[in-house]
């Protein structure tokens, strides 16, 4: 699948199947993370790979209630280590970084054939608790991961000429 194609057919899955994902795909999707690109080419993020099962059961109330936390088989948190570089253009670098990094994951697990979902709402504090995350590390995102177990419609998207304008605003 090419990246046009996993960015069409990408959508945000709540329901997988138990079914284990294999280690070689987890390893190809923190690989994609790892060659992600990064302000200044710092690479001041971590990946935490969640799987056991008490674990995931633990982050459900973290993780404001979502079940899909305990039932997909995998979880990724997308951890800086590094949150007080500004940009020149007056952004974090380490939430666009990870941001980036998740995208990348993303795509990579559309391609080979499993579901995602981008976790922003939990408790960061509770999440560190649980995970053991040291209290300097921020949380940019939790990814779930598994096989899909759904196969959600397209979600209405705005046309092109409402979300681009060229040369100068308005």
């Amino acid at each position: 699948m090419d990246v046009s194609k996993a960015i069409e057919v990408r959508r945000s899955i709540r329901k997988y199947k138990n079914t284990e994902v294999e280690d070689e795909k987890i390893e190809k999707i923190l690989e994609s993370a790892r060659i992600a690109p990064s302000a200044a080419n710092r690479q001041k993020w971590k990946f935490l790979v969640v799987k056991d099962d008490a674990t995931r059961g633990k982050l459900v109330n973290a993780c404001h209630g979502q079940k899909l936390v305990a039932e997909a088989p995998v979880l990724i948190v997308a951890c800086s280590t590094e949150s007080d570089t500004i940009m020149p253009c007056g952004q974090y670098a380490y939430t666009v970084d990870l941001s980036i990094a998740l995208s990348f994951m993303i795509l990579q697990a559309t391609e080979l054939e499993l579901g995602t979902c981008w976790l922003g709402a939990y408790d960061e504090n509770l999440v560190k608790t649980i995970l053991g995350i040291p209290d300097d590390i921020r949380i940019v995102g939790i990814i779930s991961l598994g096989y899909a177990d759904e196969k959600p419609a397209a979600r209405p998207r705005k046309t092109i000429e409402e979300i681009v304008v060229h040369e100068k605003w308005g």
